[in-house]
């Protein structure tokens, strides 16, 4: 017996990675059509699982890998040591990718892969406080050097920005509830870990709605995570900024896990696939063209040999686009 951790690879199944790596194959392709190598940007590295099978199949690919997570970075250069000659890996925000590129001196590319939400290194380490299933400090940042902990937004937001957050965030019925038992509990004793939040959230969420929603505490563990990241924020800079780096014929594939993050990829996808033109304008100028054409009728769902791979996927939404219209000059 040994206490030793598995190998990444071991402990990681990527969502849909065959599906994915399928989609951003072609953009590959027109680089090397071009003459060009083909660069892929996985913005959402994680523990590079889709990123080993994308330079696995690809031998010529060249890959940069973002991440907010310090530890995982390091994971996945450890998976990706093997390739280390292909790969860069950078410490930043996704929204952050174009100032990635003009550091890397990388003027283009062509395939840009987003696999949101929190990761399954997130979930399964346990100190890391994103789990409502067992009890951890009250942390859920993705970057653990900067910024607030979910323990800072219950013991400091007002009632009235908690119901905001759980509202909004978390799509919870109960928000106004779980905002007022937040409130009067930390006057007795400030949160500190993740139990002692379940607790408080199971007190007024009746027993009833988690047949239906499931574990009580999950959409407000939802919205405190989406709100100490900052993440649909990032999101909406961050796929344009993606869209905007890619070459002609460069694909994005994008996976989300519930509304409000599909809602984003959804109005970018929808509105680059579409003319610019004034409405009755009588000649389509080249740049009231359409930047993008969608790959995915909607949103693709995970199949149910996918789901038994790696149940995680259960809730993954996945959509794809395609440059059509090559780049402005800078």
């Amino acid at each position: 017996m040994t206490d030793q951790p598995k190998p990444t690879s071991e402990r990681h199944v990527p969502v849909l990675r065959d599906r994915c790596i399928n989609l951003l194959a072609p953009g590959f392709e027109a680089a090397r059509l071009r003459g060009d190598t083909p660069v892929a940007v996985d913005t959402t590295l994680g523990m590079g699982g889709h990123s080993e099978a994308m330079l696995q199949r690809f031998p010529d690919l060249h890959l940069i890998g973002i991440d907010r997570d310090e530890e995982a970075l390091a994971l996945a250069g450890e998976r990706l040591s093997p390739f280390a000659a292909r790969t860069d890996l950078v410490h930043a925000v996704y929204d952050e990718i174009q100032d990635v590129l003009a550091d890397l001196g990388v003027a283009e590319v062509h395939g840009i892969l987003m696999d949101l939400g929190v990761s399954s290194l997130q979930l399964d380490e346990r100190g890391r406080g994103f789990a409502y299933s067992f009890d951890a400090p009250l942390d859920m940042r993705m970057d653990t050097s900067r910024g607030q902990t979910a323990a800072d937004v219950v013991n400091t937001y007002s009632e009235e920005d908690l119901v905001r957050i759980i509202r909004k965030w978390g799509e919870e019925k109960f928000a106004g509830r779980i905002a007022n038992r937040i409130v009067a509990a930390r006057a007795v004793k400030k949160f500190t870990t993740t139990g002692e939040l379940v607790e408080q959230i199971r007190s007024v969420v009746p027993a009833s709605a988690a047949k239906s929603g499931g574990h009580p505490a999950k959409r407000t563990f939802q919205a405190l995570r989406i709100e100490v990241n900052e993440e649909l924020d990032v999101l909406e800079r961050a796929v344009p900024a993606a869209v905007d780096s890619l070459a002609l014929g460069g694909r994005i594939v994008v996976m989300s896990y519930h509304s409000l993050e599909d809602k984003i990829v959804k109005g970018v996808f929808q509105a680059r696939s579409k003319s610019s033109a004034p409405l009755g304008f009588p000649v389509e100028l080249e740049e009231h063209k359409p930047e993008l054409k969608t790959l995915t009728k909607g949103t693709e769902v995970p199949t149910a040999a996918e789901i038994a791979e790696n149940p995680r996927a259960a809730s993954a939404r996945l959509r794809a686009a395609e440059r059509i219209r090559a780049r402005r000059a800078a």
